[in-house]
């Protein structure tokens, strides 16, 4: 059986400072897509999953506000009912996966898969069912966040991107996933302690692994603390490893903050 084992890149994104707010603002969650090559079908997907009543049932497809799309289910009490499919879900797979981890990052791809078309609830669903499979699997958490963060519910986008880390501490691309929700959450409630948090994010990631959207991330932290010197150190360490990848609007309010201190941006 093949499964194909792509990956997005998530929520490395530009952050744009407006010139009168001085906030940054996401304009698009997934810009580093896996590839779009066709993706093998197994009977798994097309037949058990928790909600179904029989073995040869077509998945049920979860609807605003089900348990089913929250993250991780809910992290509620299960009831027998819930048990009893989900057993029979496990089943299924192990007929038809050769292990746990192989189904769960299949659908793990699905639910990657239903992102890109912007199906969050159904994408929800199946990465609830990836973590049902193989809690270690990371795309299980990052995934989940990315749907908390589309939906605009930043609490559970953090907690399940951290998550994610528990299992992959040295994902760099998610650390910085972790530190643009992070830098949301601080624009729309102002919390120092959470900026702090984005900040030493970032820096553990340069550390591992240095990149110019971490480095550009960490200019913007120092921008919203007012610390524009270490705003341009930074952006400046960004373009050095990748002038493409400049965030041309935050320059211009970062100039209109304070001259370029090396006369490189005017």
């Amino acid at each position: 059986m093949m499964v194909m084992r792509f990956r997005f890149k998530l929520m490395s994104i530009s952050l744009l400072v407006l010139p009168v707010l001085a906030m940054a603002q996401p304009e698009q969650l997934i810009t580093s897509r896996r590839n779009n090559a066709p993706v093998a079908t197994t009977r798994a997907e097309s037949q058990p999953t928790p909600a179904d009543s029989g073995a040869n049932a077509t998945p049920e497809e979860p609807s605003t506000g089900d348990i089913n799309t929250m993250p991780l289910f809910g992290e509620h009490a299960k009831t027998s009912e819930q048990i009893d499919r989900e057993i029979r879900f496990l089943n299924d797979c192990d007929r038809n996966f050769a292990t746990r981890p192989e189904a769960s990052a299949f659908f793990a791809d699905r639910g990657w898969d239903y992102v890109a078309s912007g199906q969050l609830d159904t994408a929800a669903y199946r990465f609830n069912l990836a973590w049902l499979l193989n809690d270690r699997n990371a795309d299980t958490y990052w995934g989940l966040g990315v749907v908390s963060y589309q939906k605009n519910q930043l609490p559970d986008a953090i907690r399940m991107l951290k998550r994610g880390l528990t299992v992959a501490d040295s994902n760099v691309t998610l650390m910085t996933d972790l530190a643009t929700v992070q830098i949301k959450y601080y624009q729309e409630h102002n919390d120092p302690d959470i900026l702090t948090d984005a900040e030493t994010t970032l820096q553990r990631a340069v550390a591992i692994n240095p990149s110019a959207p971490a480095y550009q991330k960490l200019s913007l932290v120092n921008y919203l603390k007012a610390d524009y010197i270490k705003a341009w150190s930074y952006f400046h360490q960004a373009r050095n490893l990748d002038l493409a990848t400049l965030d041309l609007s935050y320059l211009s309010d970062l100039i209109a903050k304070l001259p370029d201190p090396q006369g490189v941006f005017k």
